[in-house]
């Protein structure tokens, strides 16, 4: 493991280049501006992204591409002419000077090999979380947008909500004092206990299953197993329930206490089985301290499916959880932050008085084509220095599943868990070339 000190040094250079100001503003609107939009993938959250972004003047849409064409009717009703592609590849050799963003929105394991061909070719991209499937992947994202000088946003769109930003002032104004622990939480259960079943299915006449396999590991066709929604549950192609909902739950403890890469991640949890994720997990990462927290490192803890904090936890806020949220045991009470809902301090009979921030409203989505308006250089608020970062925390704790109750203690510098060789389990992967160069 490098020296405290230079993992210090390395450690403030990650928090100076993820530091979000200044932000892209609101005066920033040409109305003889327009945006050419393209979209990788065309319904569910890239259909929600495409309706988010009309609703600013500048936004245009030019073109969409998905690997199975029957998930295109329903961009096709909202805009008549867009021009539709299978093949991602093909929209962006024809379509390359027609388009000034790209909005990526497809299954993890595309989401670095996508974004990356858009920046080579110059665009400002915005993708969904989380950022990338593996740590490497998130850091060359980063590090290609910070060279190109790229207008860049992850969709944590939740991160620009008032709720969520004024946890964020709370921690940092010391409504509770300083943060002795976090609880995050989430009762989805994106995993799986069963083998995955042999043999193939036929491939639907509307879907390439070849271009949806992309550069992942080659697996045959099975109708429901993948596609359209399930390969959340598989290793390889999606990262869980924590990559699923870690990038928004995180980002404001995340952010507001200051922290930056934990030093150590250990998974209290069964292990991924069958190429599955866990249907359950509870992980505790171990932070170095900051101004906004009472001690030198802080434990930092990741629940989902059936997994709950301790109960102590629990009755701290008043004696019940939403289903998803985090809080935040402070040294004079403590904040609870249910996802996509405005947070409260506990126990509220010391707090009633306490009035929360007052903060103006963000909007995630033109936030970044106010940014794209602008032009290189402007800063979003998940831009990748940030949501890299962000990304990275997330996939360790994912990664950690893969040696259940083994504390794994991070090397930063080294992009690896000592004594652990990389297997292929998120530090890095091999890329089907083969499709990459068809």
């Amino acid at each position: 493991m490098p020296s405290s000190l230079s993992r210090r040094r390395f450690l403030q250079g990650v928090a100076g280049a993820a530091a979000v100001a200044p932000f892209a503003g609101t005066g920033l609107l040409a109305q003889d501006r327009k945006i050419r939009y393209a979209s990788v993938g065309a319904a569910g959250q890239a259909l929600a992204d495409i309706r988010a972004f009309s609703s600013h003047p500048a936004f245009t849409l030019v073109a969409v591409a998905d690997t199975d064409l029957a998930r295109t009717a329903g961009v096709k009703k909202l805009f008549p002419d867009v021009r539709i592609y299978q093949d991602w590849r093909e929209m962006f050799r024809k379509e390359e000077q027609n388009i000034d963003s790209v909005g990526v929105v497809t299954p993890d394991h595309m989401h670095a090999a996508v974004a990356l061909s858009a920046m080579k070719m110059g665009k400002p991209v915005y993708v969904q979380k989380p950022l990338a499937l593996t740590v490497r992947e998130t850091r060359i994202l980063s590090q290609y947008a910070r060279t190109r000088n790229l207008v860049t946003q992850m969709g944590i769109q939740i991160s620009s909500h008032v709720s969520q930003r004024g946890a964020e002032a709370l921690i940092q104004r010391g409504a509770v004092g300083k943060i002795r622990e976090v609880h995050t939480f989430c009762d989805k259960a994106w995993g799986d206990t069963s083998p995955i079943p042999t043999g193939a299915d036929p491939v639907p006449e509307t879907l390439d299953w070849d271009g949806w396999i992309g550069v992942g590991e080659p697996r045959p066709y099975k109708a429901e197993l993948f596609h359209p929604g399930n390969w959340r549950k598989r290793v390889g192609y999606g990262t869980g329930t924590l990559g699923d909902m870690g990038c928004h739950i995180f980002s404001s403890p995340l952010r507001g206490l200051g922290v930056t890469l934990p030093r150590q991640v250990t998974s209290y949890g069964p292990a991924p089985v069958h190429g599955n994720w866990p249907v359950r997990s509870k992980i505790q990462f171990v932070f170095d301290g900051t101004p906004f927290t009472a001690g030198d490192t802080l434990d930092y803890w990741w629940y989902d499916g059936e997994e709950r904090p301790p109960q102590a936890v629990i009755d701290a806020v008043g004696g019940k959880i939403p289903s998803a949220g985090a809080v935040m045991m402070g040294t004079e009470g403590a904040i609870l932050l249910p996802h996509i809902d405005m947070p409260s301090l506990h126990p509220e009979a010391r707090f009633a008085e306490v009035e929360l921030p007052s903060l103006e409203p963000r909007n995630h989505y033109h936030e970044y084509l106010d940014a794209v308006l602008a032009g290189p250089g402007t800063r979003c608020s998940a831009d990748f220095d940030y949501s890299s970062l962000l990304t990275e925390v997330v996939l360790l704790g994912t990664m950690a599943t893969h040696h259940p109750s083994e504390t794994l203690v991070y090397d930063v510098r080294g992009m690896r868990f000592e004594g652990k060789r990389d297997t292929n389990e998120g530090f890095s992967r091999a890329y089907r070339k083969q499709y990459l160069n068809a």
